[in-house]
């Protein structure tokens, strides 16, 4: 069968592609082509990159090398045994459609994943290779993110990241039990060893030589991973344990939760509806109470017996709603820590309230002039000349708080 052409090979590939989440470029270091007289830059807070209405990065060149694969993974539509349309990439092809689309302003950077292909170590030498060539041969300054093979040599993981900015393994699953279950070829040991070599080769590189005082370049972006949430029962509060562990062990930069997607001529063992996709949304919002409010994912879940967030309000608000007694905050007086439990108030919000009351007693207006929401924030701070009065104890005070819920539209 002759292979398709190139446009239809993108076709497939970037199709293919649209169920990998975790393609975030925050984490990438300050590079500047036009002094080397290359393509591309990337700033250091990242590249631009845009979200599409789902929350998925839609900015770089997302495609995968090839969706053929040699794994039988039940909840992968690549799967070796799947009926979809097959196609493969050469090297030189998907160097040449980065190059060209970066041209074109069509994209910012490139991610790059794949089926794997007779051996995790030939799949693996190709994406390094596609790499090295965007970087060497063709002095692209652009971001790079792969997707790292976990079986295969460390040598060429290593290799990936002299070139990539970030570098990512999937554990695929929340439990070892779910991935022998539906990935019974894949083994939870290797990949979490490949992670573990990740985080050493990363913090080796995190060091200043005895000789240069310079840190090498080595994934500037740190390691991520992937989770794919719904194709087994595993609840919100076991999800949010593994990734506590993930970023304790590892210290990875972001955990990505990726809604499961029903595909077509499943195992009977795959659930036949995807899960809210709102699920998604609030697992993101609990990680990011893990990481940068400073709750114990224990405490997320407290108040939920059945283990699994609330998908009306954010886990924040609920977790707010379940413990009264230690509300209301007062925003004069209480440290960092405890204002960072008050929903509505992020972490720019908290320091610009620190900041402030060191010239002067902040009142309610001062506080909604530095959040978006006042009226999520009011009934759990004390300010000057405000108190929350009674408002703690009414029944009523989740219907108050809630988000009104919305009249969807047909069109």
């Amino acid at each position: 069968m002759p292979a398709p052409p190139i446009r239809e090979k993108l076709a497939i590939l970037a199709d293919a592609a649209k169920y990998d989440a975790s393609c975030a470029s925050s984490g990438a270091d300050r590079r500047n082509s036009l002094k080397s007289g290359g393509i591309g830059s990337t700033e250091a807070t990242g590249i631009c990159h845009a979200y599409a209405p789902d929350g998925r990065c839609i900015s770089l060149l997302k495609v995968l090398l090839t969706n053929f694969c040699i794994y039988d993974c039940a909840y992968c539509i690549n799967r070796s045994s799947s009926n979809v349309r097959r196609a493969r990439f050469s090297i030189d092809e998907v160097v040449k459609l980065t190059l060209d689309f970066y041209r074109r302003n069509y994209i910012e950077g490139l991610f790059l994943s794949s089926g794997v292909i007779r051996s995790p170590d030939e799949t693996m030498a190709e994406i390094v290779e596609v790499a090295r060539r965007l970087r060497l041969e063709n002095s692209f300054g652009g971001y790079i993110h792969l997707k790292t093979i976990p079986e295969a040599s460390q040598e060429l993981i290593e290799q990936a990241g002299l070139y990539a900015d970030r570098l990512s393994i999937n554990v695929e699953l929340p439990t070892d039990e779910g991935v022998m279950r539906l990935a019974p070829e894949k083994r939870p040991q290797t990949i979490r060893r490949s992670m573990a070599g990740l985080r050493e080769k990363l913090e080796a590189a995190a060091e200043p030589t005895l000789r240069t005082k310079k840190r090498s370049r080595f994934a500037p972006g740190g390691q991520s991973t992937q989770m794919i949430v719904g194709a087994d029962t595993t609840p919100d509060a076991t999800i949010l344990k593994t990734s506590a562990r993930l970023y304790g062990s590892y210290r990875l930069r972001r955990v990505y939760y990726s809604a499961f997607s029903p595909i077509p001529d499943s195992s009977a063992a795959l659930p036949s509806m995807k899960p809210p996709l709102m699920r998604e949304h609030r697992l993101y919002q609990a990680d990011w109470m893990m990481r940068f409010y400073g709750f114990d994912q224990r405490e997320i879940l407290a108040g939920r017996p059945d283990g699994m967030l609330d998908l009306a309000i954010d886990p924040k608000l609920a977790w707010a709603l379940d413990h009264r007694t230690i509300f209301p905050v007062d925003v004069n007086r209480a440290p960092r820590e405890l204002l960072l439990r008050v929903p509505g108030l992020g972490t720019k919000a908290v320091k610009r309230v620190l900041a402030s009351r060191v010239h002067r007693r902040l009142r309610l207006e001062d506080v909604g002039r530095v959040c978006q929401s006042i009226a999520a924030v009011r009934p759990f701070i004390v300010a000057e000349g405000w108190s929350p009065g009674g408002a703690l104890d009414s029944e009523r005070l989740r219907e108050t708080v809630a988000p009104k819920a919305k009249q969807l539209e047909l069109f």
